[in-house]
Order: structure tokens, then sequence, then C-alpha cells
């Protein structure tokens, strides 16, 4: 019997609370074939009982909106709810991605369970991941060699991945497990001579079954009237099955030449520099400019530089500890080929393709939560929004009224006679009126006391009791 249940449905198992209906149905024979988990933002206090509760080989569906946190604008949060650190990289969509998996996979292994990705997806506001969970202490066992923390360089943006752990075969055709030896970098850039950043750790593996991809692309494609997306689903799924499986996380065209200070080449340029000199490159679903390789920094930065001495960059205007200038220092050891290749323009780019989706609308993306009222109260929300909209801030000061305000201030450069502005002295250069030097010599005028008073437990100075 097939057990389907989607937390955020609205029928009668939807209506329960879906961590005990979760947790109630951990037997084998009661275990549920499909478990869709879509809540409101984060989907981390349902994980737990979803890997238990999905049947051997069944199928978990995770949606996740909270991508603030997922995207590296708060780590501790990231790693209260998915027990991973995040970064701010361009990388963010696919390392959100990553950490995701790695949470199913934590959560699962504490049951002797393992999951196996078949399609991770970065859409829009959110990331959807489609996994199968399966049973076995030896799998398990392979977990942590699937696990990787993230070197990031805080200046030039390069990022290394070390393995958490290492698999190694042994005699009888066995296989031997151990912790990873580490750190693969220094504690300074090699490139730029910044500090690294630690993230993660996050799923090392593929994110994608290619076989599953292309099957489900070839069912869209055969019936495209079936979804009302169906040319979106082809676009995004075409570009999944042409990434590099076993490269993760990527760079991106503009974070490149930003980083140096020059201007961007074109997409076909640099995919067909990487192929001149023999590495492979391809495109992500989860970002238009991304450029995701199996080069390593070194012969990515060699190429750049080489781009620039192409389209060069005024090195007068560069600081000397900028990571422009620290790269740029250096001679590339690799002569990059610029020549456009026919194979460096991937298929779904030539067939014109409905990969990367612009928003349909102004202001679209995640509404606020639900609120008494139904629409006409998000309706009134929004126009509320719109008549207070610039409110809080404080207007400028006029430029006249500001000059007028600092003459009534005396210049106090001018009192001591070091002022070298003369009339164009924002200040006053006025001399102090006579009547309030006269009151400032009078007998009668009080004086200011700043001996401290008695019993403070302070000494008034050297020699006064």
């Amino acid at each position: 019997m097939c057990r389907d249940h989607r937390v955020c449905s609205h029928s009668a198992w939807g209506q329960r609370n879906p961590e005990m209906l979760m947790y109630q149905h951990q037997r084998a024979s009661e275990r549920f074939d499909v478990i869709d988990l879509d809540p409101y933002g984060s989907p981390a206090p349902f994980l737990d009982a979803a890997v238990q509760a999905v049947s051997e080989g069944g199928l978990l569906c995770v949606t996740c909106t909270d991508m603030a946190v997922l995207a590296g604008n708060s780590g501790e949060t990231c790693y209260s709810k998915y027990g991973a650190m995040a970064l701010k990289s361009r990388a963010c969509h696919e390392m959100a991605l990553r950490i995701v998996l790695h949470s199913l996979d934590l959560r699962a292994n504490c049951y002797q369970r393992f999951v196996v990705p078949l399609l991770s997806v970065s859409a829009d506001f959110y990331v959807r991941v489609f996994v199968r969970v399966f049973t076995g202490q030896a799998k398990v066992k392979a977990s942590a060699s699937k696990q990787a923390l993230v070197f990031q360089c805080v200046g030039c943006g390069t990022f290394h991945l070390q393995r958490l752990g290492k698999t190694s075969g042994a005699s009888g055709g066995r296989v031997k497990f151990s912790a990873a030896c580490g750190p693969p970098i220094s504690p300074e850039c090699e490139h730029c001579g910044q500090r690294h950043q630690l993230g993660g750790p996050l799923w090392a593996e593929p994110i994608h079954d290619l076989d599953f991809v292309g099957r489900v692309l070839q069912a869209v494609s055969t019936n495209p009237g079936r979804f009302h997306t169906s040319e979106r689903i082809q676009g995004v799924l075409s570009v999944i099955t042409e990434e590099l499986p076993d490269v993760p996380l990527y760079y991106t065209l503009d974070q490149l030449s930003s980083t140096i200070r020059c201007s961007t080449p074109s997409l076909l340029q640099l995919r067909s520099a990487l192929l001149h000199a023999g590495f492979r490159v391809s495109l992500s679903h989860a970002c238009k400019n991304a450029v995701k390789t199996d080069a390593p920094s070194s012969a990515l930065w060699d190429i750049m530089r080489c781009w620039e001495k192409e389209c060069p960059v005024k090195r007068e205007r560069l600081s000397e500890a900028s990571p422009a200038f620290r790269i740029l220092s250096v001679e590339p050891r690799l002569q990059a080929n610029f020549a456009v290749r026919d194979d460096a323009n991937p298929s779904s780019r030539q067939r014109g393709l409905k990969r990367f989706q612009a928003n349909p609308e102004a202001n679209w993306g995640p509404r606020p939560r639900a609120r008494p009222g139904g629409k006409a109260a998000g309706e009134a929300m929004e126009e509320r929004r719109r008549v207070h909209q610039n409110k809080r801030k404080e207007p400028a000061e006029d430029p006249v009224q500001r000059a007028a305000r600092l003459k009534t201030f005396p210049c106090k450069r001018f009192k001591e006679g070091t002022c070298q502005r003369g009339d164009q002295c924002c200040y006053s250069h006025s001399p102090p009126a006579p009547e309030d030097t006269a009151a400032a010599a009078s007998p009668d005028h009080p004086k200011t006391s700043y001996q401290n008073p008695p019993g403070s437990g302070v000494a008034a100075g050297p020699g006064v009791d």
C-alpha cells in the first residue's frame, strides 16, 4: 500500500501534527513511500521525523524558503538549524543545496540510514531537493567521506574543499575508512595573501542522479502540455544534465573580473580558454554567470592574468595590499587561448531554452506570513507600506541652511591664529561681543570649580590633601 503524505496539504492527514504523525509511522510496515516537506520557512523541525518515517528506498522531498539563512547572512542560525556554517559566496545557492543534503544525511545516519540524491534544484527564492532514503550500516560508514569543509578566501573568493573522511582499499576487497588529512591550504591565501573563512560541513558528492534527470526530461518533453511550466522545466533540467557532477561549487564571471578590476570576458571566451588548457567546464542551473570547472585555482587566475594583458587595468590606481595588485603582480605560467571553440557553447544555450527565468513582476518573491483578514488585510498592508515609504528617512539639509547654521559657531583655529581659510572658512571669524568679555572678567561672575567634591575618594592632584 502506497502511503503518500504531504505536510502542507489540507487533507485530514495534513491537519494533524506532522511531526507526531511521522513519529507514529516509524515501523517498517507503516512507513510512507513519499514524504513531501514544504513548510513556510525552514523544514529543520521535521527532518528528524521524516528520515524515520519514509520507507526503504522511499522518496523524500524537502523545500527550504529560508534562503537568507542558507545563503550566509546568518551563519550561526544556519548551524543551529542544519548543522553547518553557511558562507557569503557567489556560489551560495549551490552551497545551500549541499548544506540541506548534509543535514538530511546527518539525521539519517543516526538511525543507520543514508540518503541518495536524485535531483537538487535552486529556483527563484527557494531550494528543493529530492532524495531516496535507504538503510545499511556499511554504507553509513562512508557518509563521513561524502562531507567536506570549505575554506574560502575573503579577498579573492578562491575556495578549497577538505573532506572529513577518506576511504581506501584493504586486503580481501574490503574498504577501510579513516580520517582525512589537512588542511589543504596555508593560513594565508596563496594568490592574494588574505585570510580564509571556514564553512560547512556540506555534501561534496554529486547532487543529481543524471539517469533519473534524463528520464524526467524525456517524460516532460514527450508530453509538454501536461505542465504549464514545461518550457522552464525542460530548460532547467537540460542545464542540470550539462553540469559537471563531480565538481562542487563554482565561480562567476563578474566575481573573477571584479577581483582584479578588469573588464569582464564573455562566457564563451572564458569557457574556451579553459577548454584549450585541457580542463572541463560547465554552467550551473543555480547561477546564470557560473563557471563550474575542474581547473585548479592557480590555472584559473593565470587565465584571468592573460585576459588582463589584453584589457589592461591602471596599476597605479591599485593599492599594494589589494587582492588585484597581488594577483596581477605574478606573471602567468599558463598562456591562455581565448579563441572561441564550438564546444564552448552548451547545447541548452544554442537551442535558446528558458534556463533562467526573469521575475514576472515588480517586488516579486516570498510574501509575509498570512494574517487574519485574508487578502483584504494583505492589500491594506501593501497600501500602508506604499504611503509610508521613505517617511522615516530624514530629509537632506539645504546647503544654504547648513552654511548659515555653521556660521553661528566660532572657529577654534581662528582664536588660536592658525586658520588659513580666511573668508572661505565655514565657521565664524567674528570677535566675541564686548559684553561677553566683560562678563567673563567680572569678579561677580561665578567660576566653575573643577575640584573633586569632598569624600569622593579621588585625589585632586599631587601634594593636595
